[in-house]
């Protein structure tokens, strides 16, 4: 197909805009009716028929963030053959973390129920998103509760790819925080992730990706990304990249040598960005399965 001859030949979205139709957005269709949060928006190119589906989750810590948040990924999606899915959840502290994560299914629920009206193909989903919305794409990724609630399962999904992301074992980020603060004769957080998650260690083990990795659940190939400067989240893309493999599981972890935390999703797209060379060799890879 045309998309994949592109991301092959230039391991990139932005080669193919020369031949790409126009970009079409549907903004804020509703998943959900709970709040006014319960929202996505759709771009698809022009006359998109069978497409496979990137459905992105922003970032901004569980408590802000937008759907907008979303710089050059629709373009350069849509341009190579995808439609492109961002959606918005309820933050924290209106909710807890369990209406989050019951958001993020529910939108992925709506998009494998109704994406092929936008163009797209719910058989063929790669599920994305950056910093805590890297977190939430890895959970629905390998807690397969959430998908078959929503009336599927992880073989729909063909790849996962969390964005420096620092949250995939959520008690070893408690300990290295805590203890970090104690050593240094710091204070304790005040808002960090026991505050977050809750104060209860079987919830911490059960919001973790690496709770729920096991061998023929479908969880699909991991693509995790994370900036070379950050001691966290490289240490959690080292911990989650070992529990996948020791579980069979396809997994690949490229640093971001000149990314910041917030270049590395903004530039997502950009020409000549190493990581979006590695994103779109492994989208092309794992859409072959």
């Amino acid at each position: 197909m045309k998309h994949y001859t592109c991301l092959l030949a230039a391991l990139f979205a932005i080669a193919c805009v020369s031949d790409a139709h126009a970009q079409r957005v549907e903004r804020d269709i509703p998943y959900a009716k709970a709040h006014e949060r319960q929202v996505l928006d759709v771009y698809a190119p022009d006359g998109a028929k069978n497409l496979p589906v990137v459905f992105w989750i922003h970032g901004g810590g569980w408590q802000t963030g937008d759907k907008t948040m979303v710089a050059l990924k629709p373009k350069a999606f849509t341009a190579a053959g995808f439609v492109f899915v961002s959606i918005n959840h309820r933050l924290l502290p209106t909710v807890e973390m369990g209406a989050i994560t019951r958001d993020v299914a529910s939108a992925l629920g709506w998009v494998h129920k109704n994406i092929a009206a936008h163009g797209g193909d719910p058989a063929r989903l790669l599920v994305m998103g950056h910093s805590s919305g890297g977190q939430l794409a890895a959970l629905m990724c390998t807690d397969d509760r959430y998908v078959k609630a929503e009336g599927f399962s992880l073989t729909a999904i063909k790849g996962c790819v969390p964005v420096d992301a620092d949250t995939f074992d959520i008690p070893a980020m408690i300990e290295v925080a805590e203890t970090r603060a104690r050593v240094h004769h710091l204070p304790l957080p005040t808002n960090g992730h026991r505050q977050k998650f809750g104060n209860d260690p079987a919830k911490h083990r059960d919001f973790s990706t690496v709770t729920h990795v096991a061998k023929d659940k479908g969880i699909p190939p991991f693509l995790i990304l994370h900036i070379a400067g950050s001691a966290d989240t490289g240490a959690q893309a080292r911990r989650l990249a070992a529990v996948l493999e020791a579980a069979g599981i396809s997994v690949k972890v490229v640093a971001g040598r000149e990314a910041t935390h917030a270049s590395i999703n903004d530039n997502i797209g950009a020409p000549n960005d190493t990581v979006s060379a590695a994103l779109f060799a492994f989208v092309a890879e794992a859409l072959k399965r």
